[in-house]
């Protein structure tokens, strides 16, 4: 047997949703393995902890450990921590078998520039990758979430992640136009902080505001919804910690602006496409992926602004990680969607 293809017997290929918020990772022959945070503990350069552990740190660690989300707006901020965090994560899907030197897919964001490109490819080599093919999101959120990229009809879907909001349009297994935004489920978390600050004169943290968008946020006002929550934090006048109550509908202001710039990258995508592409759209409308399609009421808002049907994708969370692992299994469309090197 060719050394080639007893490699590929004794390694489980991969595909990996490096996402400013979260990583997944998906093994071919038995799908989803891993879901985590894309944080990484270190002290002294080496790595204490990665994902859930290292989140738990967040905020709370000594001033010798190093806790660090490496991923900024979808791309790698930081090349060492990057590296460190997918080797430990590579490992832990392998049972930290060292030996295995698996295929990986790689998701990116479509505005990825050569220089990120690189990064990204030798993350993944020098985390142990045999090969490292980089897929554009929005090619693997479609195929996660059912539509048929490979026809020659247009399929529109809305991918919003961590850091990144992918607005794209596709025919032909290749992306007709593309708006990618920076303007996700981080500056959302940023907007309720501003926002309990401003109002309030209350700091709380990145871990607290994720929490409070994920229990009070939405996109749209749903008849007879009045949810509140209690918020603590620290009283930036007097400097001890103090309990305010939180409504839905203050949250639901403090992310108007986020919001609409997603509205708008819609909108500047729809007028961009080809009249016989947006045709395909009004029959077919718009999917939503990612994280940022569990707000509430946001497919209602969208529907509202451009009169096209909205679908929320099966699992989102999970919808560019599934595509991408799809593509393990069809090697002759993942050479026609990888990224060149």
């Amino acid at each position: 047997m060719p050394l080639r293809s007893l490699m590929s017997l004794l390694a489980d290929d991969l595909a990996v949703d490096l996402g400013t918020a979260n990583t997944l990772v998906y093994v071919r022959g038995q799908g989803i393995v891993l879901n985590e945070p894309s944080i990484v503990a270190m002290k002294d350069g080496v790595v204490l902890a990665a994902g859930h552990e290292a989140k738990a740190m967040l905020g709370r660690a000594p001033g010798s450990i190093s806790v660090i989300r490496p991923l900024r707006h979808g791309v790698i901020a930081d090349f060492d921590s990057t590296e460190k965090m997918l080797h430990y994560f590579i490992r832990k899907t392998h049972q930290r078998r060292s030996i295995v030197h698996p295929r990986v897919v790689v998701t990116v964001p479509s505005g990825i520039t050569q220089v990120e490109k690189r990064a990204v490819r030798q993350s993944a080599k020098q985390a142990g990758a045999r090969e490292a093919y980089l897929i554009e999101e929005p090619i693997a959120a479609a195929l996660g979430a059912g539509l048929p990229v490979a026809e020659p009809g247009a399929n529109m879907i809305v991918d919003i992640g961590g850091g990144t909001t992918e607005v794209a349009v596709m025919s032909l297994s290749g992306i007709v136009y593309c708006k990618s935004a920076r303007i996700a489920g981080d500056e959302m978390n940023t907007a309720v902080i501003q926002h309990i600050r401003k109002n309030y004169s209350l700091l709380v943290g990145e871990r607290h505001a994720e929490d409070i968008k994920l229990r009070l946020g939405s996109a749209y006002p749903v008849a007879g919804e009045h949810l509140t929550m209690e918020v603590k934090g620290r009283d930036l006048i007097v400097g001890i910690p103090k309990t305010i109550l939180v409504t839905g509908e203050e949250i639901r202001e403090a992310l108007r602006e986020p919001i609409m710039a997603i509205v708008s990258a819609v909108h500047t995508c729809l007028e961009q496409i080809p009249p016989e592409l947006a045709a395909d759209i009004v029959d077919k409308g718009i999917v939503v992926s990612g994280g940022g399609a569990l707000l509430r009421g946001l497919d209602l808002l969208l529907h509202e602004q451009t009169g096209l049907p909205i679908r929320v994708s099966d699992d989102p969370l999970t919808c560019v990680v599934r595509g991408a692992g799809a593509l393990l299994d069809d090697v002759k469309l993942l050479a026609r969607v990888a990224l060149p090197s």
